[in-house]
Parts: C-alpha cells; sequence; structure tokens
C-alpha cells in the first residue's frame, strides 16, 4: 500500500509532464478508493475522457523510487475555469453592512466576499476575495469595488470601496489568487459570513477528507469533502489580464454531489463542518460546478498579514499538526517570497 509521502514525490516528479499533455488538467494526491480510506494514497490525474483513455485504463500503477507501485486513478472532469461571472444567483442583493457570502466585484463581474478581515492591532477592516473578482485586469490601476458586484445590475450608489492589493498573477508558479478591498468606511463591512454568523478563526492546514461548508453568490449554502491536495493544476482564465491558461501549485480539490462552485462562487472560503474556522479560499471550478478549486486561507494570511475579523478584533489561528502529506502545508520562506503582493492605486 503506498504512503502519502510515497505519492507526493512521485508527483512532484511526473505532474510537470502530466500537465503538459493534452486533456490533462490537475494532477494532486488522493485517496486510491474514497469510499475506503484504509486502501491507502494514490496519484490523482484530473483529466478529460480521452486523455484518461489515451493514459491508460483504470486502475493503473507507476513506479515510484526503489521500482514500488504507486497507484493512478483517473477522474474525469471538465476543464478548470475561473469562476467569476454575469449569471443570476442567490446571494446577489445589496446588503449593508456587508457580510462574507455575497455578491461583491468590479463594475464588469461578480464574485464573492470570502471573509471580513483585518490585521493585529488595527481597526480597519477589509473584503477578502479572488484577484480576477477585485481586480479589472491583474494590475495596479485603481479599480472600484462594488456590492452588488457589476453582474448584479449595481448603481453608483453601491461602490463600497476599492482594491488595495493583490497577488499578481502569471501564467504559471502561481500559489494563489487573492486580494483584499479596502471600504470607504468601515461601517460598511460587518466582520459577519451568512448563514452562520462570527467566524470564529481560521486553521494552519486541513487533510484529504476533510468535511466542509460555504455560501457563495451563485450556489449559496454547499457541503463538500477535500479529494486531493498538493494538486497542481492548469485553469482558464480566458482574456483576464491577457492570462489565457494559468498554472498553480500543491492547491486543493473539494468535491460535492451538487454545484459547489458556479459563475460568481470566486472568493467564497470553505469552512470546516465541525467548528467553522476558515480553511480554503475558492477561485475556480469545473462547468458542472462540482469541482471547486481552493488554496488554503492559511497561505492568504501569511502572505497578506491577515487575520480573520471578529466584533473588537481578530480570529484565532488554530494550530493543525498534521502529519503526512494527505494534509496541506502552511508555506515556506522560499514560497512566500515567490509571492508578490502589489498595492493597487487609489486613483
Amino acid at each position: 500500500m503506498a504512503t502519502f509521502a510515497e505519492v507526493l514525490r512521485l508527483k512532484k516528479r511526473m505532474a510537470k509532464q502530466l500537465l503538459k499533455q493534452s486533456g490533462v488538467y490537475g494532477v494532486g494526491v488522493g485517496y486510491k478508493n474514497p469510499n475506503k480510506p484504509k486502501e491507502g494514497a494514490c496519484l490523482v490525474v484530473y483529466s478529460s475522457g480521452r486523455a484518461a483513455a489515451r493514459l491508460g485504463k483504470q486502475p493503473r500503477s507507476t513506479q515510484a523510487g526503489g521500482g514500488k507501485e504507486i497507484p493512478m486513478r483517473f477522474v474525469r472532469t471538465p476543464k478548470f475555469r475561473l469562476r467569476a461571472s454575469a449569471s443570476a444567483a442567490q446571494y446577489t442583493r445589496r446588503i449593508r453592512p456587508v457580510r462574507a457570502g455575497y455578491s461583491i466585484g468590479t463594475s464588469s463581474g461578480s464574485g464573492t466576499a470570502g471573509l471580513i478581515v483585518r490585521r493585529v492591532g488595527s481597526s480597519r477592516l477589509y473584503a477578502l476575495s479572488n484577484n480576477h473578482v477585485l481586480n479589472l485586469n491583474n494590475s495596479t490601476g485603481y479599480t472600484a469595488t462594488y456590492q452588488p458586484g457589476g453582474a448584479d445590475s449595481p448603481s453608483s450608489r453601491d461602490r463600497i470601496g476599492r482594491l488595495d492589493r493583490f497577488v499578481q498573477l502569471r501564467r504559471s508558479g502561481n500559489l494563489i489568487d487573492g486580494a483584499i478591498s479596502v471600504p470607504l468606511r468601515s461601517s460598511l463591512l460587518t466582520p459577519q459570513y451568512a448563514r452562520v454568523g462570527i467566524v470564529p478563526g481560521h486553521v494552519t492546514a486541513y487533510r484529504i477528507g476533510e468535511r466542509l461548508k460555504k455560501v457563495g453568490r451563485t450556489s449559496g449554502y454547499v457541503n463538500g469533502w477535500v479529494e486531493s491536495v498538493n494538486t497542481d493544476v492548469r485553469v482558464d482564465y480566458g482574456d483576464f489580464g491577457g492570462l489565457g491558461t494559468v498554472q498553480f501549485d500543491n492547491v486543493t480539490v473539494i468535491r460535492g454531489n451538487n454545484p459547489v462552485s458556479q459563475p460568481g462562487d470566486s472568493g467564497s472560503v470553505w469552512l470546516r463542518r465541525s467548528d467553522n474556522y476558515a480553511a480554503a479560499i475558492n477561485f475556480a471550478g469545473t462547468s458542472d460546478g462540482r469541482t471547486s478549486i481552493a488554496y488554503p486561507v492559511e497561505w492568504f494570511m501569511q502572505a497578506f498579514r491577515m487575520r480573520v475579523a471578529r466584533p473588537g478584533g481578530v480570529g484565532q489561528v488554530k494550530r493543525v499538526n498534521g502529519r503526512g502529506s494527505q494534509y496541506t502545508r502552511p508555506l515556506t520562506l522560499r514560497q512566500l517570497r515567490r509571492i508578490s503582493v502589489l498595492q493597487a492605486r487609489s486613483r
């Protein structure tokens, strides 16, 4: 039986070449049989049906170091795409003060306000979402923030703030798609999460099989589970910032029985079902909506030096000392240096 550490080593060796093949969208670490976790780990390959047929019939094994056979599981899936859009949705109405789970965006599109955050020792509140939700074109140019977002017919009175800081996306080597918006005044935001209330804080890690929930602009209140971690994926960003197809490293794939990441859900934040601690930030998915591509909230907090906002202060950082490659990990100093957090112009 393969261990998660053995599969992760194989993934690091094979992902680059596999992702070069047509119809392969992601390569990560997951369970050989999600319904029987005791059967151990495997290399999970997200691909089109044609690619799966071309690469081999299920189940398939490949050799790791020392000649050990590592099982591969092919998950047939549509292409991964960003999840900001102009479609109709549930959480699209104007709400004041603004809370997590509702529509937010630029003048031309809508995503989801994932969390309300703040710096330790500061009273200023910010709205957390994705770069492609709060930024018009992946640049430092001035971008106004609207609630509801531009896909939900906002008026001029619905401008609540502007893009403050964001992680600039590149065609490869990305870890997070994140941004914060600073409000015109702090009273426009409240440290609340739709249908949940106050979020107690965030976790530093989560594991394969973890049960999660979230509220997003389009899908509303949904449940899912972590299918794979340490997953390298290719995501179609279309004409946003002239990027086209963008590669992310070591992100998370979350699965739902029903749609969990539809157009307009970009920026929504997954919470642990057990205790409401924030875990992962959704930024992409598949056309059927049943797959969410996300990254750990901890990575955002490390890069932006933020915490979950609570009334009068900040939330707890719940340390998860998970051992083994079935858990996500906080970013290393080397990885943090790869992340470029830029200040947007105030005008």
